[in-house]
């Protein structure tokens, strides 16, 4: 593709002048990098694609660094201030790397961009099938204030500048083979202000609503799944199915009998607490009726509650997805082969099930629990900036090797969730996985009471909300 000779003379025209210039504007600046870090890990290799003099490079996490610019006197600074990472000279339109990369940054380079599907194309050379996209610009609605800016020499005149919503983004970025599964936008004040700019930019503009001023829009993507024949989906990967189980009796053997076979293989894994009837007796026995039938693992947990079960379920589990089913049944087993899908196809990373879209079974949640299923859903999807319409289902459903990955970040969030469902959704958000809801019908208990409290438990995911906020909106 053609270079732009006018973007070019521009740019090597304020090259000299470039690290003293972001110094100036390190608040805003700084408040990117800091955005676009909270999904950055260690681990991580991170390409930046119109990296500048390279300080967005290198204050994100990640083991192995590659930043390109095609400004030559730019791209020599970079090498110059942070020599530990790969600079190359290199235009976006015309990616030649050997290698791919687990996350790549477009951060405020759209907007001078001749031909944006062109280059998000481009990605997909050094992409494999996790590749993290993050692309980062203003918003639309900030135009006549930026051009404001420009005109009073608060800000560098830039060249004609594509002014683009997140509407537009997305778009892009699926012609161009890319889902966007996430975006949010931050920021009110880009200078730093003692007290007013940390309030205005920390805490309002992440509130909903007024969130949708602000001036800094983040858009997520990922390369669009394969498309597998019936025989790959059936055949790719194994599964194994932790049924937590508190004074179930009467529904283990209904659990072995109705989950269906799913993949290379299906292993059942009952994880009994506390019991105070002959739960541990049953799970023994049918272990033993079905062993030649069935791939069957029992254990006790030495905890509480059902997230220290479903933890010390998936410490044992051997499959490359996990599930969980609630030993209530009330989540019948025949639709796990659903989640299997949508996980297989890619259609998600983390498949949450959804109890309130098809009508309930006339006794399979009360009221005060739908109410507040109602409003956490509200809350949740605030927090993970995404619709997640059920957040307390019992099943959710994510791959073995990401789990791993969210085992070993646990200290970010804290181990203080009994319930275990909101240990995967802040893990999987925090690892930037797509989180997708599907819909199932909920039915009637058949046998034994639920170990739900509405009130003392309720009083916890207030808190545990709280402390989500803390950790992922106001840090």
């Amino acid at each position: 593709m053609k270079e732009n000779p006018e973007r070019k003379k521009y740019f090597e025209s304020r090259a000299e002048n470039w690290i003293k210039y972001r110094k100036k504007r390190s608040y805003y600046w700084d408040s990117i990098t800091r955005y676009c870090n909270y999904f950055i890990h260690e681990e991580s290799s991170v390409l930046e694609v119109g990296c500048g003099t390279g300080e967005l490079l290198a204050a994100v996490n990640g083991k192995e660094k590659t930043g390109i610019d095609f400004c030559e006197p730019i791209v020599d600074q970079a090498k110059k201030q942070f020599p530990e990472i790969h600079f190359e000279l290199m235009n976006a339109e015309a990616l030649n790397l050997d290698q791919t990369y687990d996350v790549i940054i477009l951060s405020n380079l759209v907007g001078v961009l001749d031909d944006i599907e062109h280059v998000f194309s481009q990605l997909k050379t050094v992409c494999h099938e996790k590749t993290r996209i993050i692309v980062t610009y203003y918003s639309r609605l900030w135009e006549p204030i930026i051009k404001i800016a420009e005109w009073v020499g608060i800000k560098h005149k830039t060249p004609e500048q594509n002014w683009l919503s997140t509407s537009d983004l997305s778009n892009l970025l699926y012609l161009a083979g890319f889902d966007v599964y996430k975006h949010n936008r931050s920021m009110f004040i880009p200078y730093q202000i003692p007290l007013i700019a940390p309030f205005f930019n920390r805490f309002l503009s992440r509130l909903p609503l007024i969130n949708g001023l602000s001036l800094n829009q983040f858009v997520f993507a990922r390369p669009l799944p394969l498309c597998l024949s019936d025989e790959e989906v059936n055949s790719r990967y194994s599964v194994s199915v932790v049924v937590p189980a508190r004074n179930e009796s009467g529904n283990i053997e209904a659990a072995i009998q109705r989950t269906p076979e799913m993949g290379k293989f299906t292993e059942l894994i009952f994880v009994e607490g506390n019991s105070t009837d002959d739960t541990w007796e049953t799970i023994q026995q049918m272990q033993e009726k079905y062993k030649d039938q069935r791939r069957i693992k029992i254990m006790q947990q030495s905890g509480k509650g059902k997230g220290d079960a479903v933890r010390k379920g998936y410490a044992g589990a051997e499959g490359d997805i996990l599930m969980i089913l609630d030993a209530d049944l009330t989540v019948p087993p025949e639709d796990l082969p659903k989640f299997y899908r949508a996980i297989t196809c890619g259609k998600g990373e983390f498949i949450n099930g959804v109890r309130l879209v098809y009508p309930m079974e006339k006794n399979a949640m009360r009221t005060l629990n739908t109410i507040g299923n109602h409003f956490f859903s509200s809350v949740f999807s605030w927090l993970l900036e995404r619709p997640i319409k059920d957040s307390l289902c019992g099943t959710k459903v994510m791959f073995r090797k990401d789990y791993l990955k969210l085992a070993a970040n646990r200290k970010f969030f804290g181990e203080f969730d009994p319930f275990g469902d909101f240990d995967l959704l802040f893990g999987a958000y925090k690892l930037n996985l797509k989180m997708v809801d599907l819909p199932i019908r909920y039915r009637e208990r058949k046998y034994g009471d639920t170990n739900i409290s509405r009130f003392s438990h309720g009083f916890i995911l207030l808190r545990m909300a709280a402390f989500a906020a803390g950790k992922i909106k106001f840090w």
